[in-house]
């Protein structure tokens, strides 16, 4: 496996694919910069250096029932760019998948022609953060590979993959990802309190809920299955959350009698698989509702003076028994002062005719208000939105970058009102903020006034993702003296770091939740499983674990193929989730209709050969399942 890429997400991959699946790996970073160090090279390095002797101790220690169990040694390659010599002499003729996760996309991009020219069958996963270029890319390389295969079909059997399961594409396929999309969900999910986290890829919706321990003589709603138990100290502030060796940690997959024997835990449970509410409402691009044109004062001003005007009408229709037009008519034309003076008329229409008069004095400067008014709306439209005065009950999203983007667009796929904070004009983010017509304060949060403008303190939950941590973990601190009950979540960069950070705010605000995550820690499985040739659908956290969504074929795999659905659940690996019939052209029974996917699936049905199912798997696990082979020594 060769892994790409200039951050921390380069180096917890190669710690994933090294720790977890045991290959061996080439990892192809910059150059370290000695005079001076640059913080985020630096400490991505030492990260990945800790993380690398860690993960290989506790290999190490816990193996022992299996021959296959030690970790193959990594080779560290430094260059500024991945060239074609870069890439060759990291072996990419010979590896099985290239990981392309450099921060910049046109980098990702150039490499992955490169690297399929020089290995037409090598497995690609690309970091994209443009979702519609990523689409095209990947069919272009598929396209090539396929191609490329057909010339070559005497080598694919030969070529170290894993087993026949649906032809050269499972090989050789390329998968773009995106850190961001796999991480967006999960940070939403953590923000709110009785919102599911959700997995959505390909149309594919997945929702678990975290439940609390049912009480004495309550039952417990199990859902459509069970996905983990919370760890037994997850309502003591000062417990361990997560803790991998201890037995009170969280357990995942667990079977049915666990889930039973269970007393005073939670449970995340899965409680709906696909969207059944009221589609998003329609709304046309770029048209403004005519009420958003004026404020609520002036239309109630526009409204008393129509009311006056129509009084007058009337009255004058009494006064003088004229006809109704012709009254309407008389009644504008002295309200404009442009009809003569009733001298030789009635006392009372001499009346009206002055307060007419007035009232149109009135008008005057309401209607030049109203077109000033339509005016700067038009003008602001295409600008940033100020937080309403009222506002209340609201997300506060430090950081519109990638990560905060696309939080951002989820948040407000859920209707949830969002107060955005971005310190920089020009962030990628403040075009969708715009078009969202979410309102953005700028500035730099770590100024006095900032989070105040963002009504942080009627506020539901404060997320703090931008780039750097200092100014996360400021916010979250400032944010706690102004609301200790405020839900915070902040994203920063180091695991390690960011567990530390989550017990110490648990410890002193036992009352507020309170979650840290590292994105490289949520993205880096799911770039590893789709290195090792499966379709990941997306990955769920639970507390300090990782819970994989995947998409398998059936076909090549003995613990699936020939064996019922209960027969097929390993309790702590894997469990079947979904039937995808339409892979088989099979679509009776499908629920629902047209997305081929059931979900219902009997225990007693056989997996078959053609299958292709949808399951949820500890990385342990799926690295189980891929059942790769046992290497030679040379």
């Amino acid at each position: 496996m060769v892994v790409c890429g200039d951050d921390g997400l380069a180096h917890r991959l190669a710690t994933e694919l090294r720790g977890v699946y045991r290959e061996q790996v080439v990892l192809v970073v910059p150059p370290s910069r000695r005079t001076p160090p640059q913080p985020m090279a630096g400490r991505a390095r030492a990260a990945s250096a800790a993380l690398f002797g860690r993960m290989v101790t506790a290999v190490n220690r816990g193996a022992g029932d299996s021959d296959d169990t030690l970790v193959p040694d990594e080779r560290v390659m430094e260059a500024a760019e991945p060239t074609e010599a870069v890439l060759a002499d990291a072996g990419v003729d010979r590896a099985a998948a290239l990981a392309l996760v450099y921060d910049d996309d046109e980098t990702n991009i150039r490499a992955a022609l490169t690297a399929r020219r020089l290995n037409p069958r090598l497995r690609l996963v690309l970091r994209l953060y443009n979702r519609r270029l990523g689409q095209h890319i990947e069919e272009l390389l598929d396209q090539a590979a396929e191609l490329a295969a057909g010339t070559t079909a005497g080598h694919r059997d030969g070529h170290g993959g894993h087993g026949g399961h649906g032809g050269h594409g499972a090989d050789i396929a390329t998968t773009v990802l995106s850190d961001a999309d796999t991480t967006a969900p999960a940070l939403v999910a953590t923000a709110l309190v009785g919102t599911s986290k959700v997995v959505d890829a390909e149309g594919l919706l997945l929702r678990a809920v975290e439940r609390r321990p049912p009480r004495p003589g309550e039952v417990a709603d199990p859902g459509l299955c069970t996905l983990a138990l919370l760890s037994a100290t997850s309502n003591d502030p000062a417990g361990a959350e997560g803790s991998e060796d201890s037995g009170d940690g969280p357990r995942l997959l667990p079977d049915a009698e666990a889930v039973a024997a269970a007393t005073g835990r939670g449970a995340v449970v899965l409680e709906q698989v696909s969207y059944s509410g009221p589609p998003l409402p329609a709304r046309r691009a770029g048209v403004m509702p005519f009420a958003s044109l004026f404020s609520a004062r002036l239309r109630w001003s526009l409204a008393g003076l129509v009311a006056a005007v129509v009084a007058l009408a009337v009255a004058l229709i009494v006064v003088t028994d004229d006809h109704p037009l012709h009254a309407i008519y008389i009644t504008l034309l002295d309200l404009f002062a442009i009809n003569d003076p009733a001298v030789d008329a009635p006392l009372g229409q001499q009346v009206l005719q002055l307060l007419s008069g007035l009232v149109g004095l009135l008008l005057l400067p309401v209607l030049l208000a109203a077109v000033l008014e339509a005016l700067g709306t038009f003008r602001t439209a295409s600008a940033l939105r100020k937080p309403p005065r009222g506002l209340s009950g609201h997300v506060v999203l430090l950081g519109l970058g990638k990560i905060g983007t696309r939080v951002l667009t989820r948040l407000r796929e859920l209707h949830i009102p969002v107060v955005c904070v971005e310190a920089d004009p020009e962030a990628r983010g403040m075009a969708v903020a715009r078009r969202l017509r979410v309102p953005v304060v700028v500035g730099d949060v770590t100024q006095e006034g900032v989070l105040e403008s963002a009504k942080i303190h009627r506020a539901d939950a404060l997320l703090a993702l931008t780039s750097v941590d200092t100014t996360n973990l400021e916010a979250v601190l400032y944010a706690r003296s102004v609301r200790p009950d405020l839900r915070a979540v902040l994203r920063l960069y180091d695991d390690d770091f960011a567990k530390a950070v989550y017990r110490t705010l648990r410890t002193a605000h036992p009352a507020a939740l309170t979650r840290s995550r590292s994105v490289s820690h949520l993205a880096a499985p799911a770039f590893a499983g789709a290195m090792m040739g499966r379709q990941i659908l997306g990955a769920i956290p639970v507390e300090r674990r990782v819970l994989l969504f995947a998409a398998v074929v059936v076909d090549g795999h003995p613990q699936l193929e020939g064996r019922t659905v209960a027969e097929a659940f390993r309790p702590g690996a894997w469990r079947v989730l979904a039937l995808d019939t339409a892979a088989r052209g099979d679509t009776a029974g499908a629920e629902p209709p047209g997305s081929g996917l059931v979900w219902d699936l009997p225990d007693t049905y056989v997996l078959r050969a053609g299958d292709r199912v949808v399951l949820a798997a500890t990385r342990r696990g799926l690295a189980e399942l891929l059942g790769r082979r046992t290497r030679s020594p040379r």
